[in-house]
């Protein structure tokens, strides 16, 4: 789970807050979490998934606020796990520190970038985990590992004392084993107050991204809307093409429907065209942030990434502006959609975890409708939840629940209220 020049023993007596009267009240007391290389923690270097990074880079003088704010709660750290090289991959594998086994796939990848992180939950090696989401770097490897996912609405986290990837999207996240302590884990990330839940308004089901799914995602919509009618009722249920709504809605998206024509053949092509303006902005980030570095130490890195941090030095700055004009544009549409108490569901990835070490060229579609969904949240800055509902053909399947930015909490309530009734209809759903 750590990296190999971490000082196992040092790292807990260090991170292991000392015993206080009151402990047993705090809501995090005896749970054990693990987190992201991503994070500073004090005495420590933080990695970035690249050792010419952790070569060059001087261990962080402070703890990272949110880190500090899960011990603060009466967690203890277990460890720094493994990501994939600079957060630039959805994959979950380094060739330089090995890739985490993905607990309920041994011969699949894990999901990244936060892929140690999502297993060490999945295997049972913490009870909780801390990561990061950019373009999906907690959504993914939570789908792929059978476990949830909490992306929180962008900007209501700090994300001070973590590793930039690309500002205009990155979030801190979290993975647990069960919705219960997921709200948990939110409730201190998020400072919530202990509030009553709130029955949704409405529950969007976006038929056309069901019909990217390989997996049987017709299937798993019906169940979610029976799951729906038995707790809400049925008219809290409707039926939406989100491709053709954000295509009405973001006007600006037209400079993006001519780009990727390969992607959007088997796509949304709205969605995909949402998913080129959010990986460019993401490149000219990354670029901003880390460019100079790259330049200067040349660093070693793996197959995929080196070709990604490649085409992100060579970016320019055009069409910048009309990116922002897509995230202003979708972020009041999708408000308009949802309004206060409403809810969008999708699914999280277009299908099961790919092989170990498949061939770049064999993933390029599944790729492009993973980014499609992806972006969704990602682009709008909306919180969203990853919630795993079993197997099918003996692979994780999940289903992706949005709400309005700021619903952080909401949400992580909804989940709560309904993951055991979802869970066995969905059982029933999709059982070969």
């Amino acid at each position: 789970m750590a990296r190999d020049q971490l000082d196992y023993g040092a790292f807990m007596e260090k991170f292991l807050l000392q015993p206080h009267p009151s402990d047993h009240q705090l809501p995090l007391n005896s749970l054990t979490f693990a987190v992201k290389d991503i994070f500073d923690m004090d005495g420590y270097t933080t990695g970035f998934g690249n050792p010419d990074w952790a070569r060059t880079h001087p261990a962080a003088t402070s703890t990272a606020p949110a880190v500090l704010a899960i011990l603060r709660a009466g967690a203890t750290c277990v460890g720094k796990t493994v990501m994939d090289e600079m957060a630039y991959s959805i994959n979950g594998e380094n060739i330089h520190y090995g890739t985490p086994t993905n607990p309920w796939a041994p011969d699949r990848v894990p999901g990244g970038s936060s892929s140690g992180s999502a297993v060490a939950v999945g295997a049972g090696l913490a009870d909780f985990s801390l990561g990061t989401d950019t373009g999906g770097s907690v959504r993914v490897p939570a789908s792929y590992c059978g476990i949830f996912g909490f992306r929180p609405s962008h900007d209501v986290i700090s994300t001070s004392g973590v590793i930039p990837m690309a500002q205009s999207f990155d979030t801190i996240g979290w993975f647990a084993r069960d919705p219960v302590l997921l709200k948990r884990v939110g409730s201190v990330l998020l400072q919530l107050p202990n509030v009553e839940s709130v029955r949704p308004a409405q529950l969007i089901i976006a038929e056309d991204c069901f019909q990217l799914s390989t997996t049987p995602g017709n299937r798993v919509a019906e169940a979610f809307v029976k799951s729906v009618e038995r707790l809400f009722g049925g008219h809290t249920v409707k039926h939406l093409s989100l491709g053709d709504y954000v295509k009405d809605k973001v006007p600006s998206l037209k400079s993006f429907v001519s780009e990727g024509k390969a992607e959007q053949e088997y796509n949304i092509p709205s969605l995909a065209a949402l998913s080129s303006a959010m990986r460019l902005l993401q490149r000219c980030e990354f670029r901003n942030n880390h460019g100079e570095w790259i330049k200067t130490v040349k660093p070693d890195l793996g197959p995929g990434i080196s070709e990604r941090v490649r085409e992100a030095l060579q970016m320019t700055d055009e069409k910048i502006d009309v990116c922002r004009s897509v995230k202003k544009e979708l972020y009041a549409a999708l408000t308009t959609l949802l309004g206060d108490y409403g809810v969008l569901a999708i699914p999280t990835v277009p299908g099961p975890p790919p092989k170990l070490k498949a061939p770049a060229n064999t993933l390029e579609v599944f790729r492009a409708r993973a980014f499609s969904l992806l972006s969704i949240a990602g682009v709008s800055g909306f919180c969203q939840v990853s919630i795993p509902l079993g197997k099918y053909d003996d692979l994780p399947v999940s289903i992706s629940l949005l709400a309005k930015h700021g619903s952080d909490g909401f949400l992580l309530s909804l989940v709560e209220t309904l993951y055991d009734t979802l869970k066995d209809q969905v059982g029933l759903a999709i059982r070969p």
